[in-house]
């Protein structure tokens, strides 16, 4: 187990690591002078006008007045002390503070969102696998389809159409309470949904066809706790590691549902740095949101083995490695 542990902590720092090394790059692979396309897209100035005292001193801010290999150091100790500089994009305020601000209102939204995802996505997996009619079944899989195949931008205009307009249930934009939680969480759910149900679904197919299911199933245990007993939780472990796979697309999902409807965090965060070319603000974003996923799929990982002890055993720790 203390061997599982350490190996799984080894590759949640090894990813964590990769996050941090991407944001470095993006400013050093921008093509062009990093601090004059920053001072052109955000309110740090006149790129036009600025003269050479003010591009040094910008340079400098952002540590580019040095060799490459100690940028590189300086910017993993910035990280490690959460020392992020100046978010130029949001007047010049500490990056810290801006993401702070805007990272409550994204967390409610993912936890909805995820909350939603998983009942929906365990319900569809049912209806579509264990109704006795086949009808039935071929509607909640088209259900699951559906939630894959169709954008998140036309589930939220077809959401905002019906709900929001022409029933006037939820308000359209927003984050007012928890009323206007409601639909940019469906919409998230909706997407993360359909791909969680497929996993489920398959999953409690296989197990089915397993054999200690069919013994139970001649002995005359009942079938419906065949299914309780003997399917569905075993079948429930793919879900598990999936919804921490899923925690990546909520974060990303958020960036285009925050702007729809209106409503602060990360997501709209992420639109305004690319807008103002905000390196230190984009940066941030990016190691904030990688290491969120690092999190998650680390306490997923750390947790599995209390749902199947074998995978912290030796032979299936040399399968996951």
């Amino acid at each position: 187990m203390t061997r599982y542990v350490l190996r799984r902590l080894a590759h949640a720092l090894i990813v964590l690591w990769g996050a941090i090394t991407l944001s470095f790059l993006i400013v050093q692979a921008t093509p062009g002078d990093p601090a004059r396309l920053l001072m052109a897209g955000s309110d740090a100035g006149d790129a036009g006008a600025a003269d050479d005292a003010q591009l040094a001193q910008l340079r400098h801010e952002m540590g580019l007045d040095q060799p490459l290999l100690a940028q590189y150091f300086g910017y993993l100790w910035r990280v490690v002390t959460l020392d992020w500089g100046t978010a130029y994009s949001k007047q010049r305020q500490p990056v810290l503070e801006v993401i702070r601000d805007g990272l409550g209102s994204t967390v409610q939204l993912g936890l909805a969102s995820l909350l939603i995802m998983v009942v929906l996505g365990v319900v569809f997996a049912l209806g579509s696998v264990l109704l006795p009619n086949r009808f039935l079944r071929s509607v909640f899989e088209g259900f699951t389809v559906l939630g894959i195949a169709v954008p998140s931008f036309v589930i939220a205009i077809l959401l905002l159409q019906i709900f929001a307009f022409r029933l006037g249930w939820f308000p359209a934009f927003g984050a007012g309470g928890l009323d206007s939680l409601i639909l940019p969480a469906v919409t998230i759910a909706l997407l993360g949904a359909g791909t969680l149900s497929q996993v489920y679904a398959r999953s409690i197919r296989e197990v089915r066809a397993q054999e200690h299911v069919q013994v139970a199933r001649v002995r005359g245990l009942a079938p419906r706790k065949v299914v309780t007993r003997h399917v569905l939780r075993q079948a429930s472990l793919p879900v598990y590691t999936i919804v921490g796979m899923l925690v990546g697309g909520v974060v990303s999902g958020a960036a285009i549902i925050e702007t729809i409807f209106g409503r602060p965090g990360i997501g709209n965060l992420y639109v305004a740095a690319v807008q103002g070319r905000d390196f230190p603000l984009i940066q941030a974003l990016i190691v904030l949101t990688g290491g969120l996923y690092v999190l998650v799929t680390l306490i997923v990982d750390l947790t599995y083995p209390l749902i199947d002890p074998r995978v912290a055993s030796p032979a299936a720790g040399r399968s996951r490695a």
